[in-house]
């Protein structure tokens, strides 16, 4: 009997071993000390469009595409949107993302809905003009790539592009750090149509666009601003071209921040105060 035992004894000890290799044993996962310049914060789309300060009241000529750092109303007529919405926190601010290499491109979760290609713009004298700048969206590989779809571009007049309009964006990333966040909604004004369409596709050439800006100071009242440049080479200063947000939406027919309550709306659409934004 004692040999028996003795015989057994190694037996049991290498079952149990083996099942705790199967069951009881996890490789620990290996240890990453990631780059903390390099690090990209989440990235979740929004679920219910209504409870967002930035979204405009939406209107039957625009197709609905959410990303992970815009939302744009895509117009199929005149293959623009009619506006991109988004927040701007001071955290994403940060973000170093290169634009390096990325193409322009149709989106690809605008699915039916004939879009503007790179061929529309080749030999066009017009610039893709992005409305949510990719330096807005740099905190991510993913959020970056998105401000390339043709659903967050416009033809736009390259002095304006490169300069003012540059200069406003820049301007935004300052007042997203200075107020925590910032909402925008950025788009085109047809207007008068006064340069025509380019490409085979028709891409409305737009005559002028425009920035809302919302931001929640840290008494909790709100300030509101609005601009609008032209689509053309000229020099727009801050001074010279805002304007509150009630006339912006006389010019583009859109409704701005339906989702502040309607006492607290009606007087910050209605006045700017210039101290707060620093003009």
């Amino acid at each position: 009997m004692k040999k028996l035992k003795k015989l057994i004894a190694p037996v049991l000890v290498l079952v149990a071993a083996l099942l705790y290799y199967l069951f009881g044993y996890h490789k620990p996962e290996p240890i990453v000390n990631p780059d903390p310049t390099n690090v990209e914060i989440p990235v979740v789309k929004p679920a219910d469009l209504d409870s967002l300060m930035e979204i405009p009241t939406l209107t039957e000529d625009g197709r609905i595409v959410e990303h992970g750092a815009f939302v744009s109303s895509y117009n199929p007529d005149t293959k623009i949107p009619n506006w991109v919405a988004y927040e701007l926190t001071a955290e994403e601010t940060g973000g170093n993302r290169s634009r390096e290499g990325i193409e322009f491109r149709m989106d690809p979760d605008l699915k039916g809905v004939r879009q503007a290609m790179r061929e529309d713009y080749a030999g066009s004298g017009w610039t893709k003009g992005h409305l949510m700048p990719a330096a807005d969206a740099a905190f991510s590989n993913s959020t970056m790539t998105e401000t390339f779809y043709f659903t967050n571009i416009c033809p736009q007049n390259e002095t304006l592009n490169a300069g003012d309009w540059q200069y406003l964006e820049k301007k935004v990333r300052q007042w997203a750090n200075r107020y925590g966040s910032v909402w925008v909604v950025t788009g085109p004004i047809v207007g008068e149509n006064r340069y025509g369409t380019i490409g085979d596709r028709d891409v409305v050439v737009p005559d002028a666009f425009y920035k809302a800006l919302l931001v929640r100071k840290q008494n909790g009242s709100y300030s509101a601003i609005a601009f609008v440049m032209d689509n053309d080479d000229d020099r727009y200063y801050l001074k010279d071209c805002y304007l509150n947000i009630n006339d912006l939406e006389s010019l583009t027919g859109l409704d701005f921040f339906p989702a502040l309550d309607d006492k607290i709306e009606e007087k910050v659409e209605s006045t700017v105060r210039l101290s707060d934004w620093g003009i």
